[in-house]
Parts: C-alpha cells; sequence; structure tokens
C-alpha cells in the first residue's frame, strides 16, 4: 500500500448542531499561499479510515487504499494561522462520516493550493454585493467578511436560510458584524419555525419569496439593481436554480470571465 500523506492537523472543533461542524486545520510543516477570500481546498481522508457510528450505507465502497478528496470553501481569512471549514455532515456519503470520526490532534489531508473564482476582486467596491446562502454555503462569505470585505464602499447584505436556527452557522458573528459596521446587513431566515424550543422572531419564508418582496429593498436599504449590485449563490442547487430563474427576470446576467455579469454561483 502507498503511504498516504495526510499533511495537516485538526486543531479545533466546533459542534454548530448534530449535522454541521466547523473544523479547523493547520498545516503540518508547510504553509497555506495566500487566497482569495472565496476561494476553496480539497480535503481527504484514506478509504481504510473508519466512518461513524450511525452512517447509512455509503453510495460507492470505498478503496481502502485511496484517498477519498471532497472541495471545500475556506471560512477563515488568509492571514489566520489555521484554515477554517464549515461542513455538513452527508451520513451516506464517503468523507464526512469519516471526518466526524476524528478529534483534536488527528491528521487530514489538505491540499496546497487554493483555487476557484467565487471572489469579490472582479466586483466594482462601490457595488453593493448580495451574499445569498442556503446550509454550508455561508462559509466562503464569511472568509470575505473576516478578509476586506467590510471596507468595501458598496453595501454588503447577507441572506442566510437553513431549516432550524441551530443550522444558522455564525449567526452570533454574523449578528455582531451587523451591529458593527453600518454598511452591512444580516438577513436570516428558517423554514420549520415550529421546531423551535424557544420561538423564532425572524423571517420564515423561503429566500425566493423574501426577494420578491417590496419591503426587502427596505429592509436592507436600496433596491438591487442590475447597474448597482452583485449576487453571489452558494449552497443548495434548488435554491441557486431559483434564484437565477428570477434574478435573469429582473435582467441580471451571470457572470464568467469571458462574459462579465452581476450573478456569481457556486453549487454543492
Amino acid at each position: 500500500m502507498a503511504e498516504i500523506k495526510l499533511n495537516s492537523i485538526i486543531t479545533n472543533i466546533i459542534k454548530v448542531s448534530e449535522s454541521m461542524r466547523i473544523i479547523r486545520v493547520k498545516p503540518d510543516e508547510w504553509n497555506l499561499p495566500p487566497f482569495k477570500a472565496g476561494q476553496f481546498v480539497v480535503l481527504g481522508l484514506p478509504g481504510s479510515f473508519p466512518r461513524i457510528s450511525g452512517a447509512t450505507e455509503e453510495f460507492k465502497k470505498q478503496d481502502p487504499e485511496k484517498m477519498i478528496r471532497r472541495a471545500y470553501s475556506i471560512a477563515s481569512s488568509s492571514t489566520d494561522e489555521y484554515v477554517e471549514f464549515y461542513i455538513s455532515l452527508v451520513r451516506s456519503g464517503s468523507l464526512t462520516p469519516r471526518i466526524w470520526n476524528l478529534n483534536i490532534g488527528d491528521r487530514i489531508y489538505m491540499s496546497q493550493k487554493p483555487t476557484g473564482m467565487f471572489t469579490l476582486d472582479q466586483v466594482d467596491e462601490n457595488q453593493n454585493v448580495i451574499l445569498i446562502a442556503t446550509g454550508t454555503g455561508v462559509a466562503p462569505y464569511m472568509s470575505m467578511l473576516r478578509t476586506d470585505a467590510l471596507h468595501r464602499k458598496g453595501k454588503i447584505v447577507i441572506i442566510q436560510g437553513a431549516s432550524n436556527s441551530w443550522d444558522l452557522g455564525y449567526f452570533s458573528e454574523l449578528k455582531l458584524l451587523s451591529k458593527m459596521f453600518h454598511n452591512f446587513t444580516y438577513y436570516p431566515t428558517i423554514t420549520e419555525p415550529e421546531k423551535e424550543p424557544a420561538g423564532w422572531s425572524g423571517d420564515t419564508r423561503f429566500i425566493q419569496d423574501i426577494w420578491v418582496d417590496p419591503q426587502f429593498s427596505e429592509k436592507i436599504g436600496f433596491k438591487p439593481e442590475k447597474n448597482n449590485s452583485h449576487i453571489f449563490l452558494c449552497g443548495n442547487p434548488i435554491m441557486i436554480n431559483t434564484m437565477k430563474d428570477l434574478l435573469h427576470q429582473e435582467g441580471f446576467k451571470d457572470h464568467s470571465r469571458r462574459e462579465p455579469g452581476q450573478i456569481h454561483a457556486e453549487e454543492f
């Protein structure tokens, strides 16, 4: 069996909920090069590593001698000594049930070259930016906020959707930032308020329903239009496709390097 190099160490594990965790990983005797907020790296573990108790049958049986690799957006800034990830457990998956079995001090593989174009560097700093996420899709936005996004001249809005409040990762940090920075608005919504043990006073609609509400513009302080705003979408493909349809009807265009537009999407 060829040696599988696990080149990084888990330094912290934060349990957000039963199925969501924030993990911090530190390279061991190497340095992650500077990266742009919004980029991702690959994490990996050998197929021989055990899966967590309670995991269901894998989609595909893994070769114990091969590395299982998956891409994850970075949630930390490039100035941090660690690399942070916000990860959702897929019980029938191959990698996350193995990650859930790890503890602080255990080793993991991390690729050494961040990549991806889901970044703010092509958006003029005077433009407003609306960052829309479901689930762990908020991770790249945390990297943006923690790096330099809050110093932009345009307004910044994060709309974060989840089934329940305990799945709104980074909720407390985002609420605090919204109070500290006048140009930043945090808009959380959940879709299963009946399950909240302490109740929920916030929005309970799907993101697309919030978007078409005329009062939404009043709450964020401006009306998003193709000439003043860029929209970032990260998370559930259904949400992304639904939002794209709405945005296309309003004149927004998909962004690419060859054909610049205002819609930037990153699907899971």
